[in-house]
């Protein structure tokens, strides 16, 4: 009899290439995932697991509703949307931090509203309404960095990995919000139902990570 399949969305990306090697040395491994083809879903039947790709801020969605039993997203992702599901595991990859960045020549007025440009509005919401600092939120899709050069904004609240985007454009950091990396994730449903082979994942999971 074959096992019951347990599904995992993966991100799309860098990202998702990582972590399906550890996913891989954990011994979780579909090797048709590595074929020339624009295929999206995956699957090893003896090992018991179907891989799929979906865009990194989807993969929250398809965990939390059930289309998946768990899930790899970024800490920024579950902190912007709070998603009703269980955080397993930090996989130490996919390393960065949330930030506010400004102009280097910024000084906070308290006396203004600030404005603030992001794609995380209930991230920079959450984190100024801690400090009592009245904002107006300008929400961008992309291009952040240029919302303050053109006046757009005083502040952006982004995530930053090295920096060199910022430096380019003449912007600094001015605070740390938190610290980013990948999640794996589970649906609460499946964790009830498919225990011991979540447990079991997780745990071969555990090894991968603290190899690193």
């Amino acid at each position: 009899m074959s096992k019951e399949m347990l599904n995992i969305a993966l991100p799309k990306g860098r990202l998702g290439e990582k972590v399906y090697s550890m996913f891989e040395k954990a011994g979780y491994e579909c090797p048709s995932i590595h074929e020339k083809n624009r295929k999206l879903i995956f699957e090893n039947e003896e090992k018991g697991v179907r891989y799929f790709w979906v865009k990194p801020s989807d993969v929250a969605i398809y965990v939390e509703r059930g289309a998946a039993d768990i899930g790899v997203a970024g800490k920024d992702i579950l902190n912007e949307y709070e998603p009703n599901v269980y955080e397993l595991l930090d996989l130490n990859t996919g390393i960065c931090k949330m930030m506010v960045a400004a102009p280097a020549n910024f000084h906070d007025d308290k006396s203004r509203t600030l404005r603030v440009a992001t794609k995380f509005v209930n991230v920079a919401r959450t984190y100024y309404a801690s400090k009592s600092r009245d904002i107006d939120i300008i929400k961008l899709n992309g291009s952040i960095e240029i919302a303050p050069i053109l006046g757009l904004s005083d502040v952006i609240v982004d995530i930053v990995e090295t920096g060199t985007t910022l430096r380019e454009n003449n912007l600094k950091v001015y605070e740390d919000i938190f610290p980013i990396s990948a999640r794996l994730i589970s649906n609460k449903s499946s964790f009830q139902f498919k225990t011991s082979q979540i447990e079991d994942l997780v745990e071969a999971m555990k090894v991968q990570v603290d190899r690193k």
